[in-house]
């Protein structure tokens, strides 16, 4: 007998009819003779829609009750999910965050989970019951219904997960796995079979929209084995793993894109020890976050430009604050730009391999390509292009790193 947490998101539960199918796949792994506690998401769309119920009563908002708001639909889920398995035979019942409790923090609209107190939901699992848990949502230090972000379902599974000490964590979703690449840009892109924690947080926070950030985070913290597969096709999916459960690392397992950035560039700022502080400080003050950083080399020793990336949600009101520093900082302009993308090459592999950055960089070339901002880690490398030169790019990255299917 394994102990699994289940997670289905909003397009697997998207109406009634698929709400049956996932409790069809519930059914299957209770009959396997495991515990299953199972997560689930909003119905496809409708937090979008209580958002804008939301912003329909007041743009300025109190995020307590928006949170009170938006957890709505992981409840109904849940309860209709439960309903579903009892009309199968299969014991079940609905668990809100605040009734396992999923403990969080008072940042409300993206809180961050403190604790999970699992055990009575543990008794239920021994006693043979399925626990339908509504993801996306805990219960802040006051009692207030806090809510996790974006893709916070995720978190609440591989949160679930450790909890429990769970076998395995599956994350249902519209697609089969993970690839080396968006296989709606690239036709010859793989599937992979296993992916470690890291190369999945990087793809995760590059742009790969296959799994939340923030749940790969805790996985690799915990240990929990996670496995993405689809609601819609039988299949094996891919495993995320340590790295030694990997017996060959590929050089490069996987190519990542992200189409909201933003670069900003500040023209003719005075070259003196503490500008880059006087520059990123008032930003790093307004909770925006700065990712890609060049600063030029200065001819004169007079000024010198700085370039960096924040993301498209973000470019006016920096583009606000840096106008209103203008006289502080000294620069004589600011060039904004949103026509960019950021291309990142990810593996494990390179490590312990060299020529990596030129490959990418030639690859690039060869198809006219400029580059404009380029940032690395141990397993990646970032550039910044032109928007128009996407998917060009992408396949050209992927077929220089053999990533290309047979």
């Amino acid at each position: 007998m394994a102990r699994i947490v289940q997670k289905f998101g909003g397009t697997s539960v998207a109406d009634l009819d698929r709400i049956r199918v996932v409790a069809e796949k519930v059914k299957a792994e209770v009959d396997r003779g495991n515990q299953v506690a199972t997560v689930v998401s909003a119905m496809a769309g409708e937090t979008d829609r209580l958002v804008g119920l939301c912003r329909g009563v007041t743009p300025l908002h109190d995020a307590r009750e928006y949170d009170t708001v938006v957890s709505a639909g992981e409840q109904v889920t849940s309860g209709l999910l439960a309903m579903a398995l009892q009309t199968l035979g299969v014991p079940a019942r609905s668990w809100l965050g605040w009734q396992i409790p999923i403990a969080t923090d008072e940042v409300h609209g993206k809180a961050r989970i403190t604790g999970v107190e699992a055990t009575e939901l543990a008794r239920r699992l021994e006693e043979g019951e399925v626990a339908v848990v509504a993801g996306f949502q805990g219960v802040s230090p006051r009692r207030r219904i806090g809510t996790l972000g974006r893709g916070g379902s995720d978190t609440s599974a591989v949160a679930l997960a450790a909890a429990l000490r769970a076998d395995r964590c599956d994350i249902y979703t519209d697609v089969d796995g993970v690839y080396t690449a968006d296989p709606r840009i690239v036709r010859r892109a793989r599937k992979l079979t296993k992916i470690t924690y890291e190369e999945m947080l990087e793809m995760a926070s590059l742009g790969a929209k296959v799994l939340q950030t923030r749940s790969v985070e805790m996985a690799m913290k915990h240990g929990v084995p996670l496995r993405v597969l689809s609601s819609f096709a039988d299949g094996p999916g891919t495993l995320v793993v340590d790295e030694d459960e990997i017996v060959e690392q590929e050089i490069v397992s996987g190519i990542a894109y992200s189409r909201d950035e933003a670069k900003v560039t500040v023209v003719g700022v005075p070259d003196r020890p503490g500008v880059a502080a006087s520059v990123f400080g008032p930003l790093a003050d307004a909770g925006i976050n700065v990712d890609m950083i060049v600063q030029n080399v200065s001819e004169d020793g007079q000024a010198t430009d700085v370039t960096f990336t924040v993301s498209k949600a973000e470019l006016a009101p920096t583009v606000a604050l840096l106008e209103a520093q203008r006289g502080a900082l000294g620069y004589r302009h600011l060039r904004p730009d949103e026509n960019v993308v950021k291309l990142s090459v990810i593996g494990m592999g390179m490590r312990s391999h060299a020529g990596v950055a030129k490959r990418m960089f030639s690859a690039l070339a060869e198809n006219g390509i400029n580059i404009q901002v380029i940032s690395t880690s141990e397993i990646k490398i970032s550039v910044l292009v032109a928007e128009q030169y996407l998917e060009l790019a992408v396949r050209a990255l992927h077929a220089a790193y053999g990533l290309d299917a047979e």
